[in-house]
Parts: structure tokens; C-alpha cells; sequence
């Protein structure tokens, strides 16, 4: 069996799903929607669309206005006949502190906190820093990987495979789905787009289920994409589990 290569280790691919904190506007606390409509003026907006339906819209992206209700995690393993393999693994919850509680708890008390990395796809700029701000907002203390305070660049374990992309070109950004299509990988992207996450969460019976599904999918295609980018070959369907 040969030894799973060294990059592989010790990394967990990420990805999360959020939506508005509130299914309407109007169920945020009366100091909060001031905030929102301030916010909201500065959001470009070609559709002339009310604060009203820019939160239903555009809230969930915003960790201030947001709320986390699904984490996903991939990892990779080495199978007893030296093939290569990825195991999702993910959290779903209506109940965000719940949720962060057990996310908080998976990475504490399963991996070495000094030696695992984390990587997503725009995951510095989004899910890394969305999941502290909301860890924070819930009363909850950073686990290690996630707390970057006072440590020093090369020891902040982050990983992220759309900077990868780029090339230190700090122009434009390149999604997920574009890259899982031009490297050939299978995507989630068909089953459900991210601009109805929010929806899907709010108007479907059964849509936590359904967005769990796509954010498993999103770990899977991220996961595939970070071998591409180093030049690794992609996993086999038929080597990739998934655990809820």
C-alpha cells in the first residue's frame, strides 16, 4: 500500500450553507432592520428591490444578519487496497447554536487542533470568517484552527482552493461551479443553485434535507477540484461515502 500523499493529511474540505435570520424582514428585533436598511442602500441592487426583499434575498450572506444551518466536511482516507477515498461528513440544524456547539466539539475533539487545516472553496474570504463571527455571536470560543489571533501568517491553517486558482491574480472570482466544469468534475450546482438556499430553507417542507444534500455535494466537488489543482487524480464515485 503506498502512504497517502502528504498534502492529503490532516485537511478537512469545508463547506456551509446560510440563510436570513429571519424568514421575513419584519421578525428582526426593530434595531436590526435599522441596520439592515442602512446596509441595504450601499448593496447594489439593479432590481430596485425594497430592503424588504433584498434581506429575503441577500441577508444570508451576511453574518451580522445570518445564521449558519448546515456545515459539511470532507476527508480524505486511504482505502486497504491503496485507492484513495473521501468521507463527507455533515451537520444540519435549525438550531444554529446547537449546530456551532457541535461543529466546535467535532474539530476540538477529533483532530489535533495544531496540525489540521481547513479548506473551502472562497473559504477565507467567506466560510472561515463566517463560521468564527457566528460561533462568536452565540457565546461560543473559537476552537484553535478557526481562532487566528496573534498567530503569525504561515501558522493561520487555511486553505483555499479559489485562491489556489488564482495565481496571486487578485483581479476577479472564479466560482465553483466554473472550475468543477472546466476540470470535468461532477457538481452539485444541477440539483440546487445557492441563490435559493435561502428559500428552499424557508418554503420547503423538507428543504433543510435538501440543502444538506447540496452542501454534501459542494464538499465532494471542492475536494475533487483540490486534487485537480495539485495535479492529483480525482477520486473514484464509488470511493466517496457519506455520513449525517
Amino acid at each position: 500500500m503506498n502512504d497517502m500523499d502528504h498534502r492529503l493529511s490532516n485537511l478537512l474540505i469545508v463547506d456551509i450553507e446560510t440563510v436570513a435570520q429571519d424568514e421575513h424582514f419584519s421578525g428582526l428585533p426593530e434595531d436590526l432592520q435599522k441596520h439592515w436598511e442602512y446596509k441595504s442602500g450601499f448593496l447594489r441592487n439593479g432590481d430596485e428591490l425594497s430592503a424588504e426583499e433584498l434581506f429575503e434575498a441577500r441577508a444570508g450572506i451576511y453574518a451580522e444578519f445570518g445564521k449558519v444551518i448546515v456545515v459539511a466536511f470532507g476527508i480524505y482516507h486511504q482505502m486497504e487496497n491503496g485507492e484513495l477515498a473521501i468521507r463527507v461528513k455533515s451537520f444540519a440544524s435549525n438550531d444554529e447554536k446547537e449546530l456551532l456547539t457541535t461543529i466546535k466539539e467535532f474539530l476540538e475533539k477529533k483532530f489535533d487542533p495544531e496540525t489540521v487545516r481547513l479548506c473551502a472553496h472562497n473559504g477565507k474570504e467567506f466560510d472561515f470568517p463566517y463560521l468564527s463571527r457566528r460561533m462568536l455571536l452565540n457565546g461560543l470560543k473559537l476552537p484553535y484552527v478557526l481562532d487566528n489571533s496573534g498567530k503569525k501568517p504561515w501558522e493561520v491553517n487555511f486553505l483555499d482552493t479559489m485562491e489556489m486558482w488564482k495565481f496571486g491574480d487578485r483581479k476577479s472570482y472564479t466560482s465553483l461551479d466554473l472550475l468543477t466544469t472546466i476540470f470535468d468534475i461532477p457538481s452539485s450546482k444541477s440539483e440546487l443553485d445557492g441563490s435559493k438556499v435561502n428559500y428552499t430553507y424557508y418554503h420547503e417542507t423538507e428543504g433543510l434535507k435538501r440543502i444538506e444534500k447540496y452542501c454534501q455535494g459542494d464538499v465532494i466537488a471542492t475536494a475533487q477540484l483540490y486534487l485537480r489543482l495539485n495535479s492529483l487524480p480525482l477520486v473514484d464515485p464509488k470511493n466517496i461515502t457519506t455520513v449525517t
